[in-house]
């Protein structure tokens, strides 16, 4: 409020200051033509007007309340014209003065108001020019005396030089307005982005629409828990640093490939994560299922080659993950207080989900009978009977993802398998050209030991 009133102080101020300007130029044309000998009352009484007129328009627009300070300027600017209609006539229609007056006129009616402030600002030009003609009856028309027009010259030449200097004030100011603007705009888009990435895509998205209601619907989502196996006893074990960069880039690559399959990262728990789909970019209940399972066996492929990461900076312990996946109806919406709140989904069908993974063995996925009807098709998986699961009265039936069917047959991409003395994982789809040829060349020298051990 203190900003705005002090901007309206300044142009006030600036008003006062050209309006005087031309007052001056238009009382020195005046003086310039009187007569010692024949000084008529009019003019005395014009050219005091004029010295007067610039401050008695200031002290009014300091009166008028801030809310009518657009329309008081307006005002001033028909009674500027006025006025100025009435210097043309009393300097006898000099040729050059009415020329630059009525330039004048015209340059400030396109610099305060545009094209509509032009029509209305010459009505009041030409309503000036009348009541003069009808009050003062000029001597001659288009009068060409050189101290008129030398006055006139000196006087509006210095307004429109001033006017120059303000507009182009005007201007650098602007310029470093829209600098500073570009520049929080550039800041408030990389905090938005940074924020974007601590919530919830429907969360952001709602913020961004204005859209503060909490609603909670009914949704049949495929639903998703993960978390790495005896990570606490881990956590002990490795210096902070070291912990969390393999935290760090755990779960990096987890949400890269939570990314990929088009899922939603709900929470992150530590070392865990909760993926939902079919909460938005739907695929339809069947594909999401199928999504979700996809992604949980590129995470467990993914995993393998962490390992091997890890276990070469010094890792002795192998991390493995453990997840669970359910399909079933879940309340989904914003819950939470008046200042905290948390996009999430609840119900039996989540807790479901996370007592899988709770259940699941060091690089297993259990998923339940619901998500394996969904998925049978393509999906092989192994019939682990029924288990007693917490907060369930009843036994759960549960199976056991194997892998992908495609990559099962002859078309198969990915190969593992772990022995004791051998373990072995490769994906096909993922090894460059040009590091096939090392490959096999691995594979070679690796079947050429075996045999020469047999003999």
């Amino acid at each position: 409020m203190t900003e705005q009133m002090t901007s309206t102080n300044q142009s006030a101020q600036f008003q006062f200051f050209f309006r005087a300007l031309f007052c001056f130029a238009a009382a020195g044309t005046l003086l310039a033509g009187i007569r010692v000998e024949t000084i008529e009352p009019v003019f005395l009484g014009m050219v005091t007007l004029l010295f007067l007129y610039a401050y008695i328009v200031y002290l009014i627009s300091k009166i008028i309340p801030e809310e009518h300070s657009q329309a008081t300027a307006r005002w001033a600017h028909y009674g500027d014209a006025i006025l100025i209609g009435g210097v043309i006539v009393l300097s006898n229609f000099n040729l050059l003065s009415s020329v630059l007056f009525i330039t004048m006129v015209q340059f400030n009616a396109l610099m305060n108001g545009g094209p509509s402030r032009l029509v209305s600002d010459n009505i009041a030009l030409i309503l000036g020019l009348i009541v003069a003609v009808f009050l003062y009856q000029p001597e001659s028309i288009i009068h060409t005396q050189v101290e008129i027009h030398l006055a006139s010259v000196i006087g509006i030449t210095t307004y429109f030089c001033a006017s120059a200097v303000y507009a182009f004030g005007q201007i650098t100011e602007l310029k470093k307005t829209n600098e500073s603007l570009e520049s929080e705009k550039q800041q408030y888009k990389t905090r938005a982005y940074k924020l974007s990435r601590y919530l919830p895509a429907p969360v952001w998205n709602a913020i961004n629409q204005n859209d503060e209601s909490q609603k909670t619907e009914r949704k049949r989502l495929t639903v998703f828990f993960s978390d790495i196996k005896e990570f606490s006893e881990l956590s002990e074990e490795l210096e902070a640093e070291t912990l969390t960069d393999v935290l760090n880039t755990y779960l990096t690559e987890m949400a890269r490939i939570v990314t990929q399959y088009g899922g939603s990262i709900d929470k992150f728990m530590g070392d865990g994560m909760m993926v939902i789909f079919g909460d938005h970019n739907s695929k339809g209940l069947k594909a999401d299922a199928l999504r979700c399972v996809s992604m949980a066996i590129a995470m467990r492929r993914r995993m393998k080659v962490l390992q091997q990461q890890w276990y070469n900076q010094g890792i002795k312990r192998p991390m493995q993950i453990r997840m669970g996946i359910n399909t079933g109806y879940c309340t989904v919406g914003t819950f939470g207080t008046s200042h905290h709140l948390d996009y999430t989904v609840l119900g039996t069908h989540v807790n479901l989900a996370s007592r899988l993974e709770s259940a699941a063995e060091p690089g297993e996925i259990l998923i339940s009978h619901e998500t394996c009807a969904l998925v049978k098709d393509s999906v092989m998986a192994r019939d682990k009977g029924k288990i007693n699961v917490k907060g369930f009265s009843h036994p759960v039936k549960v199976f056991e993802v194997v892998d992908l069917r495609k990559d099962m047959d002859k078309n198969q991409s990915y190969f593992e398998h772990n022995l004791n003395g051998f373990a072995m994982h490769m994906d096909l789809d993922n090894v460059r050209n040009y590091d096939r040829p090392r490959v096999i060349e691995s594979l070679n020298s690796a079947i050429e030991a075996l045999e020469k051990k047999d003999v």
